[in-house]
């Protein structure tokens, strides 16, 4: 026999309570007995039942499980690839600390909100690599979040068709022949300047495959200058270059696929929006396993437990006779 749970403080404390009222119960009986000279060999004598039915209760209270039931188990998940922008704009702090750090910070919040799917890391600016592939270690995942930065990708322009061909051509190849394409997820997350030529043809692709493209755009309308390692990047003038969020390209990229744009800018955190958007799509059967599991009997010991209060609400018994 196993136990949904164990002995704890809340048990104890129903057993300590139960000990010490009947006690007083019992000696409250035996000292009005004595005072009127009256037997009270009677006062144990529910004393047995009621002590079953306290522990009865106990025992169902833990869950107690035995006996093998055949069940059968199905694991259902989605496939996640983040596609993360490193392009220098990323480095820009209109919103706090970096654009950059928020979005690793908030895919960690989308990471966590989906336990049973499998997640993965494009990196981009205009050339595109799998920083992690896709896994159910979200630990591992988050590892690789950290040590993004916009170093790690050559700084020559914002070319979105780059992560979305990875994607595309990862997911293609993990595809199995009863595999549902709905399940497969693509989230490109930037500030929105795209210089590629081919970005169009890619997402008209992806929107045939029936792959889920969303959009997350970041940064805010007024913009900020970009931080570089002593100084802020300048244009060939000399003058500071100031990075504003620019969400056309984002916003087409999401209505010719079907999907949505979300943002981070000032005053807007669809974050929450784009978890809920994700959980609502229907996740593909990966694998069915049947496994004998012991089921939790406890409704047996509370009938029992059910049956000993009536007896005894029923069958009354005199106490002290006078």
């Amino acid at each position: 026999m196993s136990w949904a749970k164990s002995l704890g403080l809340l048990e104890l404390l129903f057993s300590a309570a139960f000990v010490i009222f009947y006690a007083l119960y019992i000696f409250k009986v035996i000292n009005a007995a004595k005072k009127l000279n009256s037997p009270y060999a009677a006062v144990f004598i529910k004393l047995i039942p009621r002590t079953l039915l306290f522990a009865l209760l106990i025992v169902a209270l833990l869950g107690p499980s035995f006996g093998e039931t055949p069940k059968e188990i199905k694991s259902i998940g989605k496939d996640i690839y983040f596609a993360v922008d490193l392009s220098a704009s990323m480095n820009a702090f209109d919103i706090a600390p970096t654009r950059l750090e928020k979005v690793k910070f908030e895919l960690k919040k989308i990471a966590a909100a989906f336990n049973s799917d499998r997640v993965g890391l494009i990196i981009f600016s205009s050339e595109a690599f799998v920083q992690c592939p896709l896994t159910y270690d979200k630990s591992a995942f988050n590892l690789f979040l950290e040590t993004l930065n916009t170093n790690l990708v050559p700084r020559s322009g914002t070319d979105f068709s780059a992560p979305l061909e990875v994607a595309m051509k990862k997911i293609s190849k993990e595809e199995k022949a009863d595999s549902k394409q709905k399940s497969k997820i693509i989230i490109l997350i930037s500030d929105g300047e795209d210089f590629g030529e081919n970005t169009i043809s890619l997402a008209n692709k992806i929107e045939e495959k029936e792959i889920k493209l969303f959009t997350l755009g970041i940064g805010t309308k007024k913009g900020s200058k970009i931080r570089g390692k002593y100084q802020y990047k300048k244009d060939r003038q000399g003058n500071d270059v100031v990075t504003k969020l620019n969400p056309k390209m984002l916003k087409k990229l999401a209505a010719t696929t079907g999907g949505k744009y979300f943002e981070i800018s000032e005053n807007r955190n669809d974050v929450s929006r784009l978890i809920n958007t994700i959980a609502n799509i229907e996740g593909e059967l990966r694998d069915t396993k049947k496994i004998d599991a012991a089921s939790n009997k406890y409704f047996y010991f509370l009938g029992l437990a059910l049956i000993l209060f009536l007896l005894d609400f029923l069958f009354r018994h005199k106490t002290l006779r006078i």
